[in-house]
């Protein structure tokens, strides 16, 4: 079995952002947030390759400088409501033509910059091994009691009348949002991450921390 099989990694990093202006570029301990991505990617043994996809001048411009490749994405797959499948097909059809050959493709987020040593390498590593055709990064959930508003009225998912100890409860894996592992030609025609055989990769609660707002970022830079 061929475990030095190489991936490309495609990164989507638009200059828009709701809640912090440029958050891709925010410090994170003197460190640009998507660059934690990149360099991340960069110390993998398995990655052959690293896009970043973006809009965005400065990161255009920071992307350069780290030596990766960049992709330039059109404003309306940058918006708020862009779909991040949309801008991943396009960073694919984009490809260098040596890179379009290969098959292995992890997607991952950068506002998710904490990942363990070694973490991106074995989630791949799980990939080839299990014959996957697609993975998702989560985090375990053991003690979930969720309750959802409609109509006015609160209903439970769970019967809060015969309330089980978290022991007996069942496992649940929520999507982190880390990265997504997957086989470009099922992507590219079937449009989702989640395809064929599906797998997960467990992640810690620390790892599982992503950045959407200024609060998030000094509890990042508490655990990264």
């Amino acid at each position: 079995m061929n475990l030095k099989r190489k991936f490309i990694a495609i990164i989507l990093a638009r200059g828009g952002s709701k809640g912090i202006k440029l958050k891709n570029l925010i410090k994170i301990k003197k460190k640009p947030l998507l660059g934690w991505t990149i360099d991340q990617c960069s110390k993998s043994k398995m990655i052959s390759k690293i896009y970043v996809s973006s809009e965005n001048k400065k990161i255009i411009n920071f992307v350069k400088r780290k030596k990766v490749n960049c992709i330039i994405r059109p404003n309306n797959l940058a918006k708020d409501n862009s779909s991040s499948i949309d801008g991943a097909i396009h960073a694919l059809k984009n490809l260098k033509k040596e890179d379009k050959k290969n098959n292995n493709i992890i997607f991952l987020q950068a506002t998710s910059p904490i990942r363990k040593k070694n973490a991106i390498d074995k989630a791949l590593k799980k990939f080839i091994k299990g014959n996957y055709d697609s993975i998702f990064s989560s985090l375990i959930l053991k003690d979930y009691y969720v309750w959802q508003k409609k109509n006015k009225k609160f209903k439970a998912n769970y019967n809060y009348k015969i309330r089980l100890p978290r022991q007996k409860l069942d496992t649940k894996y929520l999507e982190n949002g880390s990265f997504y592992i997957f086989k470009k030609d099922f992507f590219m025609k079937k449009k989702t991450l989640f395809l064929g055989k599906i797998g997960t990769f467990p992640m810690s609660k620390t790892e599982s921390f992503q950045l959407d707002d200024l609060e998030d970022k000094k509890i990042i830079e508490k655990l990264i």
